[in-house]
């Protein structure tokens, strides 16, 4: 269903967002893109907005910052992974060979949040609910359908990710050097090495699907708005895919399937 009320199992992708330069540009550019609905927030949460689809809460937009007198991190989005204590979720991180980016902190009633890197590089974030469980509405056009890690090591990932935060990679029959991620007998995620299709010397990171109802008229649009294609549409086992970056820079990829409204 694509309606999600229930608190995602830990290890789960449960919200992913986005780290732009200009905030309302990127606020502006999903809204027509995608219909969300969303605004810059409250000063005392960094002006994170929180964006809706039909109501729910879909993805997050903020303004890029960093750390004092450090580079300002890549336009880019961000995968969370679900736990149920965020401190315990950082020691595994760590004593699995993980690196702590942005210690764990409270973000007011809605949740404590971490993020980290794996051995091979790829960012992501751990959230634990309080108030906000993550994403409410997934698996349907403009919003996320898929959350899929392509690593320069994927036997080193899957180690670690399994350890860390209880997703079991598995072999996908047909498909060579594609991994299932998986919590409990449910599948949630993918891992393959860097993909083809992307330039060379891309490094590991998390990759962010979205759904939409035609893949080809979704790359239009974004190119009319100023976005650019990486992969042009394809014909894949899944439906009909592309990889493209919005006008600031920051990658994800779009898909449709058969049976999309």
């Amino acid at each position: 269903m694509p309606v999600v009320t229930a608190p995602y199992k830990p290890g789960t992708p449960c919200w992913v967002d986005l780290m732009a330069s200009d905030q309302q540009a990127a606020l502006d550019f999903y809204r027509d893109l995608f219909g969300w609905q969303g605004e810059v927030g409250p000063p005392e949460f960094g002006g994170y907005a929180v964006c809706s689809l039909n109501g729910r809460p879909v993805a997050g937009i903020m303004a890029r910052s960093g750390p004092e007198g450090q580079p300002l991190p890549p336009v880019s989005w961000t995968t969370y992974l679900a736990a149920d204590d965020v401190d315990a979720a950082g020691q595994a991180i760590s004593g699995a060979g993980g690196t702590i980016v942005y210690p764990v902190m409270d973000v007011g009633d809605t949740g404590r949040m971490l993020v980290a890197a794996d051995p091979t590089g790829a960012v992501f974030g751990v959230w634990q609910k309080l108030e906000f469980i993550g994403a409410g509405v997934v698996n349907e056009p403009g919003a996320l359908v898929w959350n899929e890690l392509n690593t320069t090591d994927t036997a080193a990932a899957g180690r670690f990710y399994q350890q860390a935060l209880g997703l079991r990679p598995a072999t996908v029959q047909g498909m060579d050097g594609f991994y299932s991620l998986n919590v409990g007998d449910h599948t949630v995620g993918g891992m393959q090495p860097v993909a083809e299709y992307l330039p060379p010397g891309t490094p590991s990171h998390w990759m962010t699907y979205f759904s939409v109802d035609d893949t080809d008229s979704t790359v239009d649009a974004l190119v009319k708005a100023g976005g650019s294609v990486v992969q042009p549409p394809f014909d894949m086992q899944a439906g009909r895919m592309a990889v493209v970056r919005d006008p600031q820079g920051a990658v994800f990829a779009l898909t449709s399937t058969p049976d999309s409204p």
